[in-house]
């Protein structure tokens, strides 16, 4: 997997049309969540991704992929005529036959398409919440990516109004790029960056200021 085209996701899914500024504030007043709950929580039964060997499987990657595009489309002015919840409750579906989608199930490819689609979930976080937990079964075994793990956990404890691991959800605040809820241990962020494979929160938030100035 291409590292700048992974980083070119993440960075689209930060500066988007919904302002990330505005998560927090949303999901503890009802603002977010006014879909219904699921009846369990992703991962209750969800097969483990260390139970069975398992062959890349290349519909489900393609259809990944495909719900990812429609996505990002809808998210850069394009038509999206499926929707978020739609695309959530697809996931839900696929994670209770599959488990998280994994690199020798879908490719790392169809692992970011997953999480591009469990990161914009907002609008069901008991899902999203354990989604997180499936994803970090699966980074454990060395079938998911680190970075991924870390974008969901950060989208999660903001929706929450809660500080965030690793400083990854970035908003454009009208002063430039403005963390969604404070980082916990600032001080420390950069090595919990580094393990999880993302650059210094200094070059990361460089980036996005740019990207916040051209939006202005």
């Amino acid at each position: 997997m291409n590292k700048g085209w992974r980083q070119s996701i993440r960075r689209s899914m930060i500066v988007s049309s919904v302002s990330i500024l505005a998560v927090a504030g949303c999901a503890g007043e009802g603002g977010l969540d006014d879909s219904s709950p699921p009846t369990s929580s992703p991962g209750t039964s969800a097969p483990s991704t260390t139970d069975v060997l398992v062959e890349f499987n290349p519909t489900l990657h393609d259809e990944l992929i495909a719900m990812m595009e429609r996505d990002q489309a809808g998210r850069k002015g394009g038509t999206d005529t499926e929707g978020d919840p739609a695309r959530t409750e697809r996931l839900k579906e696929i994670i209770d036959e599959f488990g998280w989608p994994t690199f020798d199930l879908v490719g790392e490819d169809g692992e970011d398409a997953a999480w591009v689609i469990a990161q914009h979930s907002d609008l069901d976080p008991e899902f999203q919440s354990g989604a997180v937990e499936i994803l970090r079964d699966a980074v454990a075994a060395g079938q998911a990516s680190p970075g991924n793990l870390a974008y969901l956990e950060d989208r999660v404890l903001a929706g929450k109004g809660e500080p965030q691991i690793y400083g990854t959800q970035i908003g454009c605040g009208p002063d430039g790029p403005e963390p969604a809820t404070p980082i916990t241990d600032e001080d420390t962020v950069d090595a919990r960056r580094a393990e999880a494979g993302l650059e210094p929160l200094a070059d990361y938030m460089g980036e996005l200021a740019e990207i916040c100035q051209g939006d202005m």
